[in-house]
């Protein structure tokens, strides 16, 4: 079987509880500053911690209709203009039939369902908004993406839960390979930051009410968060047709699944460890060239453990661990992109930041996780792990442009 070229990563965009931009959630990821706070909203719940995206103001959302979309595909947008920005693609200038889009997530317009169900409950249905399905619509990111951008092209939504973004990546990769586009607009998107949604996390024991402590000895679940990545992909010959400089490569994606459980992992990480060996495989590289992981790194306690076995397996030669979650929350089903646009900074900037959070790994785990600043260090291979609730399990492959 033939090996799938390549696509190149000529820009980013990131939306987190850091900040609007790619400076301002580097600069808290690479000092390990964690962004999770007391969330007024959540008071009433056993566990009130979220890690929140600020107030945001881009000319993307001063255009007619912006006002009625939810948080979700605010983020999305925000996210896809600062990343098009960032590659030099300007969309009134390009054939939209040759660009794609491939979004990510796991609950849509949660805000838009919940302002719904209370409308419809405490005054009738005539005081439900028009704009409720259009709000609430898993599609919709995608959609407003598209529209707001003139894609004509491929537009596809994907659900693996937080295994979405890189399950994204991987859609796109393979749009790009197959000639179906030369551009592809991948994004993340997630804002589940919900009395309801929060409620079923706590009472699956998921959520930690101290902060997120990937991979350390006292973890004891994550925080969840809201925000949104964006990656522009490209087909080499077509960044290079029009002189972009590829800030990375993306060279190889792995998924599986693991018919367990519907939340927990396989305990022996079966299905994670096969998604990476897919991935290194597609990729053409072998464990030992890998210089550096950007792991799921949940901050629970199961998850953590078997990414840890699944790590120390694959990669004897321990090369340094981070988990993004620890500085930013869990971002669910947008976690994937955030976090492989991370990994592009991490490649491009030879450095590895550090685990926030993270005081003391747990002594069995035999992994080399970053911790307390940020580590100089140039990588070649980069991989990026995302497992999710129904095990899914996508990983991407990146490497230095």
């Amino acid at each position: 079987m033939s090996r799938r070229p390549p696509a190149v990563v000529t820009g980013l965009g990131l939306v987190t509880a850091a900040g609007c931009g790619r400076e301002a959630t580097w600069s808290a990821v690479r000092a390990g500053r964690p962004t999770a706070g007391p969330d007024p909203a959540l008071a009433a719940l056993p566990v009130s911690l979220s890690c929140r995206v600020p107030a945001l103001d881009h000319p993307v959302l001063r255009r007619r209709g912006s006002a009625h979309l939810d948080p979700v595909d605010r983020f999305a947008l925000v996210a896809v203009a600062q990343a098009l920005e960032q590659a030099g693609l300007v969309p009134e200038e390009w054939d939209g039939s040759r660009v794609a889009v491939v979004t990510a997530g796991s609950v849509g317009g949660a805000l838009t369902q919940d302002t719904a169900i209370t409308r419809l409950r405490e005054r009738g249905p005539e005081f439900v908004s028009p704009y409720y399905l259009t709000g609430h619509l898993v599609n919709m990111a995608c959609a407003n993406i598209a529209l707001r951008f003139g894609v004509t092209g491929p537009t596809l939504f994907t659900s693996t839960a937080c295994a979405s973004g890189t399950t994204a990546l991987g859609l796109a990769r393979d749009l790009l390979a197959s000639a179906q586009c030369d551009i592809a607009l991948v994004c993340g998107a997630e804002a589940a930051i919900t009395p309801l949604v929060v409620t079923g996390f706590a009472q699956l024991g998921a959520l930690s009410g101290t902060g997120s402590r990937p991979f350390d000895a006292t973890r004891d679940g994550f925080v969840i968060a809201e925000g949104a990545g964006a990656l522009v992909l490209e087909r080499t010959e077509h960044a290079a047709a029009r002189g972009a400089r590829p800030l990375a490569r993306f060279i190889g994606y792995g998924a599986s699944t693991d018919a367990h459980h519907l939340v927990a992992p396989h305990p022996g990480g079966r299905g994670a460890e096969q998604a990476v060996r897919v991935a290194l495989d597609d990729a053409g590289v072998g464990a030992e060239d890998v210089d550096h992981v950007n792991a799921h790194g949940t901050s629970t306690r199961q998850n953590d453990e078997i990414e840890a076995g699944v790590l120390r397996r694959v990669f004897p030669h321990r090369p340094p661990v981070t988990s993004a979650k620890g500085a930013l929350g869990h971002t669910l089903g947008a976690s994937g992109v955030i976090e492989a646009a991370l990994t592009v900074l991490a490649l491009v900037e030879d450095t590895v930041p550090p685990t926030a959070g993270l005081s003391e790994t747990e002594a069995a785990m035999d992994i080399d996780v970053v911790s307390g600043t940020a580590r100089p260090h140039t990588s070649s291979v980069a991989v990026s792990n995302s497992f999710g609730f129904g095990g899914h399990n996508a990983v991407a492959v990146l490497a230095r442009a």
